[in-house]
């Protein structure tokens, strides 16, 4: 398969890129490097992203920054740019991707479990997971030509300690579990799902 890796210069793209490259052909796309750069708030990048790869069999997106902060001191601009990063750029990654997707494939958004189980400082993660997770669900039932969409949503992973302690009580996911949660995804069945990886 060909499989595009946004965020492949981060944490969980570099496991993903890894793990996968043994048996499929990965594109690593990242604002900072990789194959490919793309800015996913952008449209121009994200549709140029596309034209440079062409036809591919699917799509995860591990990159969407957003703000972290007490409550008390952040701005509406801190707000919506941290919807921008999260939300609204994996939104461009399918709206845009389903033009240029092969039949049948899929693609693989990061939200979390902050969706549900909130903690201070990351008010901003909560609000976007949240709205992904929303899409996930809206976008399956009108995604055409069987391409699915579905959404792997972990708490704190193993390899970032510096989030550990916002996350109290939380069990960190593995790396494994990590990449089984989007094996799920991308070489399963399932559509519309919320993948939890713990």
């Amino acid at each position: 398969m060909k499989i595009i890796i946004v965020g492949a210069t981060g944490t969980m793209g570099k496991h993903l890129s890894s793990a996968f490259e043994k048996e499929h052909d990965i594109i690593r796309a990242s604002s900072k490097g990789g194959d490919i750069r793309v800015d996913i708030t952008n449209l121009e990048s994200v549709e140029e992203m596309y034209k440079t790869v062409g036809p591919f069999d699917a799509l995860i997106c591990t990159a969407g920054p957003s703000h972290i902060g007490p409550w008390s001191k952040m701005s509406p601009l801190d707000f919506k740019n941290g919807l921008e990063g999260k939300l609204i750029g994996q939104v461009n990654l399918v709206l845009i991707g389903q033009h240029y997707i092969n039949p049948k494939g899929s693609f693989t958004l990061i939200t979390g479990a902050l969706s549900h189980e909130p903690v201070p400082m990351f008010a901003n993660a909560s609000a976007a997971n949240g709205g992904v997770e929303s899409f996930v669900r809206a976008a399956a039932i009108e995604l055409e030509k069987g391409i699915r969409i579905n959404a792997v949503s972990p708490t704190v992973i193993e390899a970032s300690p510096q989030y550990f302690a916002y996350f109290q009580g939380d069990i960190p996911v593995t790396m494994q579990q990590l990449e089984y949660g989007f094996r799920k995804s991308v070489f399963g069945a399932n559509t519309g799902q919320i993948i939890k990886p713990y």
